[in-house]
């Protein structure tokens, strides 16, 4: 079983060698990057890659570890017995199994996607050491021990919000997604929009990267937002042209929501065009 990325992924030779060391040596693949580099969809062309199930589980800030175990509706079974409810003698009938126990339980051995471990409380990695390491947990209510017939491929994401703790990080192989350098965007480009004018990428790409390069920029824009602006571009009939004649007035590039996410970094972007224009004159 080894990944060697898809046709509708572009992965780096050294993301493909992260990805498969991460299942050889059966431990979960920490992706760590930008917003927005593919770190959630990479989960899912790994599954598509190698024929898997993917099994995914979204971490908020109100998520608990033991969520991904299972969860125990006590207060349902209470209200039950006081109905006169006959399910109340089956207490199985009130455990909801976590995304572990659906991907322990897997009959074919699934991907597993913990996406923005970062995102729940800090003591989240450590409360996951043991199940993670041992590939099996205890089910208090019922007595029974739920162990992985096979180790699940995990994939675990962060944004880098929290710190992770030492003895998690020990337990995974790491790779750091880079931000796509021209030639590798220009391939992601190719992938999402076959056949769009070489002019057009080549100029979007130029103001692109111009804006991710400006200083001070709050929130740089990022490969999915480069897509979403090229699909605007591509569906309004902007042409080449167009991109080079921005609006003098405005000093912004055409449709540049798409780009741009909050007004400090607009106003920030008008101000430096202004300043780089007026330089050049």
């Amino acid at each position: 079983m080894r990944f060697a990325g898809t046709t509708s992924y572009i992965a780096t030779d050294d993301l493909k060698v992260a990805v498969n060391a991460a299942i050889v040596l059966q431990r979960p693949l920490l992706v760590k990057g930008e917003p927005g580099t593919g770190k959630t969809v990479l989960a899912e062309e790994i599954a598509r890659a190698v024929g898997a199930p993917l099994i995914t589980w979204h971490i908020k800030s109100t998520t608990k570890a033991a969520q991904g175990l299972y969860e125990y509706d006590a207060v349902s079974r209470l209200r039950d017995s006081q109905l006169g409810d006959p399910r109340v003698s089956d207490i199985t009938h009130y455990i909801k199994r976590g995304k572990l126990w659906e991907a322990f339980t897997s009959e074919v051995r699934p991907v597993l996607l913990i996406d923005e471990i970062d995102k729940a409380d800090i003591e989240f990695p450590n409360d996951l050491l043991l199940e993670l390491d041992r590939m099996e947990f205890h089910v208090y209510e019922t007595g029974e021990t739920v162990r992985a017939a096979q180790r699940p491929i995990i994939i675990i994401t962060s944004n880098n919000e929290k710190e992770l703790p030492d003895a998690f990080l020990r337990r995974c192989f790491f790779h750091y997604i880079k931000f796509p350098d021209a030639e590798t965007m220009e391939k992601i480009v190719d992938v999402h929009f076959p056949g769009i004018k070489r002019e057009l990428v080549a100029n979007a790409m130029s103001i692109f990267f111009g804006i991710r390069e400006a200083p001070g920029l709050r929130k740089k824009p990022s490969t999915s937002e480069l897509l979403d602006w090229l699909k605007l571009l591509v569906s309004e009939d902007i042409g080449p042209e167009m991109l080079r004649e921005r609006d003098q007035r405005k000093l912004l590039p055409i449709l540049h929501g798409a780009l741009l996410k909050n007004e400090q970094d607009v106003s920030l972007f008008e101000k430096l065009a202004f300043l780089s224009r007026r330089e050049q004159r």
